[in-house]
């Protein structure tokens, strides 16, 4: 890994950016992440991208050193993404101005050919360092780290991407070879203080705030001894020091030396601002909210950009599909879908199934009260996976809901009653159908392809045998079950599997 991560360092295209006024003292980074395609403001009236690129103008204006970045997870989310597969988003990018940004596992959802196409198209400069794409659609539009100068000081960025196993299909990600965020961490930050001679080490990251079973941001502050500042995306972690309730944005180094780490929530609501003094090194973050107020300030010439794919976005808003009687959130939602599954998966394969298994990761957006519309549904459940139904051992099926147990709201159909005990990293008690798991019997169960196939770290699924797929998406087949739906749909916050 070393040797791999030494010849990416020393043999990849580096972006040096000219320099700029020699009387620079100040750099700004404004960031996103996660944004998940949210080009208009969200149900509760926050975000959206015009909205974003007021504030970005703004910034840009009153500053003289400004740069735009984004932590990964540009796209999949909202109707933009499934209409027009990525297009909308990165032509916002552009109109908006960004900088540099690095790769989150969501930009694998349609395949690195098809991002490979969109990257083309970037101003933004994409970075990650541990990722090698050297025999992937990706090389030659990716680069290990990007160094820029204003006034003489020198800023140093590296990108620092998820491990795809478990988390991006494997066929989405071909030809991409990961390395260990750490090792690659180390190695990037020692070279570009002492060979690339940055003042100030920026790491853009995409692992998450503080996953207790993976490499994080939290433990990466910790470990390392050349990195100035993480600015993260991922697990929507909003941090704010002006919040009293928010978790830790400076976190001491191997070396007793402050880290100063950045993350928002997710969807676009908000955008941060870091101010980094180029001479004595000090770092401060904030967040500025993106809402209403900045309406009248609207680039016109952005708004005309965007009107001809809202215009279908908003058609498939007006076909309506159900009525609910309150705001479906999450676990309603993966209990309505689990149940419906059931039904899907006895017409697959001609006879009664066993149980249904989602994943809370596939639930992008909730219900709103009263109609719900085609559009609603396909924003809420937008992959392109497809339910399939696994013939599955016992014991190999008691494995996989050990693994649902270690991340919660994960969806069972209401025929299985399942207890998972954290300190044991097991499941003490399975019921399905009123009786107790056998190991030894074959179950039939009904799940997605992303699952089947070992994704949201589901591997004990693997060993299942797929018996029947359906020829739709999951949204269709969804949509097509809730248009049979006769009285509005109520919350349903049973938890299934309990902890």
């Amino acid at each position: 890994m070393k040797r791999i991560v030494r010849k990416a360092i020393l043999t990849a295209a580096v972006a040096v950016a000219a320099t700029m006024s020699a009387g620079a003292e100040h750099l700004v980074i404004l960031h996103t992440n996660d944004t998940h395609s949210n080009i208009d403001p969200t149900s509760e009236g926050l975000g959206g991208v015009l909205r974003r690129k007021v504030v970005v103008d703004s910034v840009r204006a009153a500053e003289k050193n400004v740069l735009l970045v984004d932590a990964g997870d540009v796209v999949q989310g909202t109707l933009y993404f499934t209409l027009y597969r990525g297009e909308v988003e990165h032509k916002a990018m552009n109109a908006i101005g960004y900088d540099l940004a690095t790769l989150g596992n969501h930009e694998f959802d349609n395949g690195a050919t098809e991002l490979a196409g969109l990257l083309r198209n970037d101003n933004a400069t994409w970075i990650s360092t541990n990722y090698d794409v050297d025999e992937s659609p990706l090389a030659g539009l990716v680069v290990p780290y990007v160094v820029k100068e204003y006034g003489g000081k020198r800023v140093g960025f590296m990108g620092l991407d998820i491990d795809p196993k478990g988390m991006i299909s494997a066929r989405n990600v071909k030809g991409i070879k990961y390395i260990d965020v750490y090792e690659a961490a180390e190695h990037t930050a020692w070279s570009l203080r002492h060979n690339e001679k940055a003042d100030v080490v920026v790491a853009l990251t995409h692992i998450g705030y503080s996953d207790k079973e993976r490499a994080n941001d939290s433990i990466l502050a910790a470990v390392s001894k050349n990195i100035d500042l993480i600015i993260g995306g991922h697990t929507h972690t909003p941090l704010n020091p002006a919040d009293p309730a928010s978790l830790p944005t400076v976190i001491k180094n191997a070396e007793g030396r402050d880290v100063v780490v950045a993350q928002l929530a997710w969807q676009g609501t908000t955008i941060g601002k870091v101010d980094i003094d180029l001479d004595s090194k000090a770092i401060s973050s904030s967040v500025i909210a993106i809402d209403k107020r900045l309406d009248d300030r609207i680039d016109d010439d952005m708004r005309q950009m965007l009107s001809p794919y809202s215009n279908k976005v908003d058609s498939l808003m007006s076909i309506k599909v159900c009525k609910t009687t309150a705001r479906l959130e999450e676990q309603s939602l993966i209990n309505i879908f689990s149940d419906m599954l059931m039904e899907q998966g006895r017409k697959l394969a001609g006879e009664k199934v066993d149980l249904a298994i989602l994943n809370n990761g596939g639930i992008r957006n909730p219900f709103p009260k009263g109609t719900v519309s085609e559009g609603n549904v396909i924003m809420t459940i937008p992959f392109e996976n497809t339910v399939v139904v696994l013939r599955i051992k016992g014991e190999a099926l008691a494995r996989a809901l050990a693994q649902m147990g270690k991340r919660p709201m994960n969806g069972l159909s209401g025929n299985a009653d399942v207890t998972y005990d954290p300190a044991k990293g097991e499941c003490t008690e399975i019921v399905i159908n009123g009786k107790a798991l056998d190991p030894d019997k074959y179950y039939k169960v009904v799940t997605i392809d992303y699952l089947a196939d070992g994704g949201d770290y589901l591997s004990a699924l693997t060993e299942g045998e797929v018996i029947a797929k359906s020829e739709h998406f999951l949204a269709r087949d969804i949509a097509d079950a809730l248009k049979k739906v006769k009285k509005p749909l109520k919350p349903d916050t049973t938890e299934r599997l309990h902890h």
